[in-house]
């Protein structure tokens, strides 16, 4: 599979690429920057340099172009305000997904956030933040031609995978390293049977290719 990844230099997105092209798949990831290029390499990835804050839905979809699935893992980061949660955390996600469709890359996978929501009260930056995450889902759940999964990982560690998860509608608050969040979307992106799902994802019991198979049904 050809796969495009948004947030190509992301701390979950670096891990992607680096399963991805372990297995056999043809990663390309997004970024912003052209210093940020050999680390993508080094992952196993193709860089394609393209800034969503400023690209037009042609260009994005250009990059598209004959991907099997596309995965938005693009953020602001924890440094920026409540005006960039807005243009990259929910602005990117929508441009990202408008060209999904128009390049026809039917699966569709996002990296939201546990607590996610279009509603979210407070004036926090971080409740800018998680109304940014709900308002991106709602996007992309409205549309019909993309076989959307979002993944909604609760509290992101650096810790090392344990490669053991609860993946779900509903997990419950809780914790999961980046690592594990990277295995869980490389075995989602493979997985159509979990198209139309939003899940929750902590640290839990499960082996991660068990737990993806379980909620596609398989």
């Amino acid at each position: 599979m050809r796969i495009v990844i948004a947030g190509g230099h992301g701390r979950i997105a670096l891990r992607l690429e680096r399963l991805l092209s372990a297995g056999g798949h043809e990663a390309v990831g997004l970024i912003r920057r052209p210093e940020q290029a050999e680390d993508l390499r080094t992952a196993g990835a193709e860089p394609v340099v393209l800034d969503l804050e400023s690209a037009s839905v042609e260009e994005v979809a250009a990059a598209l172009e004959g991907a099997d699935a596309a995965v938005f893992a693009a953020g602001a980061g924890p440094d920026s305000g409540a005006a960039r949660k807005d243009t990259v955390d929910r602005g990117a996600a929508v441009l990202f997904a408008d060209a999904a469709e128009r390049a026809g890359v039917r699966r569709f996978v996002v990296v939201s956030s546990m607590g996610a929501d279009a509603d979210h009260p407070g004036d926090e930056v971080f409740d800018a933040y998680l109304r940014a995450k709900g308002a991106a889902d709602d996007a992309v759940r409205a549309r019909t031609g993309l076989d959307w999964t979002i993944l909604r990982p609760g509290t992101l560690l650096d810790d090392a995978g344990t490669g053991l998860v609860r993946l779900e509608a509903r997990t419950g608050r809780g914790t999961v390293p980046r690592d594990d969040v990277a295995a869980v979307l490389a075995e989602l992106v493979e997985s159509p049977g979990t198209a139309g799902l939003t899940l929750e994802l902590v640290t839990g019991p499960t082996p991660v290719m068990v737990a993806a198979k379980d909620v596609a049904g398989n």
